[in-house]
């Protein structure tokens, strides 16, 4: 089994690298990609940028090189729910790239063109794996359609719009397009996300943002022990 990790930022993947054994580094295309094993699990860690192309290039570089036999994707996000507060999780059943919009041609808002899907399902049993996990932890959490786009959502009307439109619980600027970077590849992943941001969105991201992200990490560390 080799896991591969994969968060926008410091914050979300730092902490992680510091339960790794037998480390090793190497960069692809700006990305350093950090190799070493967890209780005997193979981890692939790395940090991709934020927004939707650093992380396609980074999911990408992960499976052709690195050959990783599932992914997932941690972070934080803003919750679209009232279901999730701040240091809440949410863990996708499904990604959608809110930003892809063809509709003038007739197309329904959020297709992605050239695989002719507005929804990309994450795998089931990593997702009730996850879930268990996150159970046993006391964590309050939610698993659902989780929203992708080139945008930080701060504008409440813009967050009730993408509820609305696409069921969504949590929004992010990576997901989606790592979610297509596995579909197209057929590797199994989802998505964890931690609430960093609620109505306050700016001001609650900037208080909670680091306390969320270990939140996703010690979610990892509690998975890896079940494989």
């Amino acid at each position: 089994m080799r896991l591969g990790i994969i968060g926008a930022m410091q914050i979300e993947i730092e902490n992680l690298k510091g339960h790794m054994e037998n480390v090793r580094n190497e960069e692809v295309s700006g990305v350093t990609f950090t190799i070493g094993e967890i209780d005997g699990v193979e981890i692939v860690a790395a940090v991709s940028g934020v927004g939707k192309v650093f992380a396609a290039v980074c999911a990408e570089a992960m499976i052709l090189k690195y050959n990783v036999d599932r992914l997932i994707n941690i972070g934080v996000a803003g919750t679209l729910c009232d279901e999730l507060g701040v240091m809440d999780v949410a863990i996708a059943d499904q990604v959608v790239q809110h930003d892809m919009n063809t509709s003038a041609l007739g197309d329904p808002v959020g297709l992605i063109s050239g695989i002719n899907q507005v929804y990309l399902p994450a795998d089931k049993q990593m997702c009730q794996e996850i879930e268990s996990v996150v159970d046993k932890m006391g964590i309050n959490h939610l698993v659902g359609t989780i929203a992708t786009g080139d945008l930080f959502l701060s504008d409440e009307k813009m967050k009730a719009n993408i509820h609305k439109e696409f069921g969504a619980i949590a929004g992010e600027m990576e997901g989606g397009s790592i979610g297509q970077v596995c579909y197209v590849n057929k590797v199994p992943f989802t998505i964890i996300r931690s609430i960093s941001d609620g109505k306050g969105a700016a001001m609650d991201y900037q208080t909670f943002a680091e306390k969320a992200a270990q939140v996703g990490i010690n979610i990892i560390l509690e998975y890896v022990k079940m494989l």
